[in-house]
């Protein structure tokens, strides 16, 4: 199971937004709780950054006005192929400190992992994820002090 690929997990309906979009505008659409981020994509496609709702609220504090999304995305973004595992995908959230991974094929966005979707993944392979603000953690049931089912 947990060699299952992430595109058996991602989603393919990724929230896309131009790096020219303003804030105000990226941060209607991220009232959504359906959409975890945007993917900022030169051309529809092409990954160039990524913006949570974090970073509108870093925008709104610091009374920027209605900055363009890519002059306070976060960049470069952390990527994964289709055909990556999903436990390949949990260890590279956890290094990278992120909660999500666009998934890049060919050089153009395919679709969208995230820390729910791989979850029940790795609990049914004793591993689990907890967050604890920051990191992504991943750990065995056992080092994390679950008992055993078998």
């Amino acid at each position: 199971m947990i060699d299952v690929p992430v595109s058996m997990v991602m989603t393919g309906e990724v929230p896309v937004a131009s790096p020219r979009l303003p804030a105000d505008a990226a941060a209607e659409r991220l009232r959504d709780p359906a959409v975890p981020a945007l993917v900022v994509c030169r051309d529809g496609e092409s990954v160039v950054g990524i913006v949570t709702e974090s970073d509108i609220v870093a925008v709104v504090a610091e009374r920027a006005g209605n900055p363009a999304l890519d002059s306070f995305m976060s960049r470069p973004v952390v990527t994964i192929g289709p055909s990556t595992s999903v436990a390949s995908a949990a260890q590279r959230m956890q290094n990278a400190g992120v909660t999500l991974l666009p998934v890049v094929e060919d050089g153009s966005i395919v679709g969208l992992v995230t820390r729910e979707r791989i979850a029940p993944y790795l609990a049914r392979n004793h591993l689990e994820i907890t967050w604890d603000g920051d990191p992504l953690r991943l750990a065995t049931a056992e080092a994390a002090g679950a008992p055993d089912p078998e």
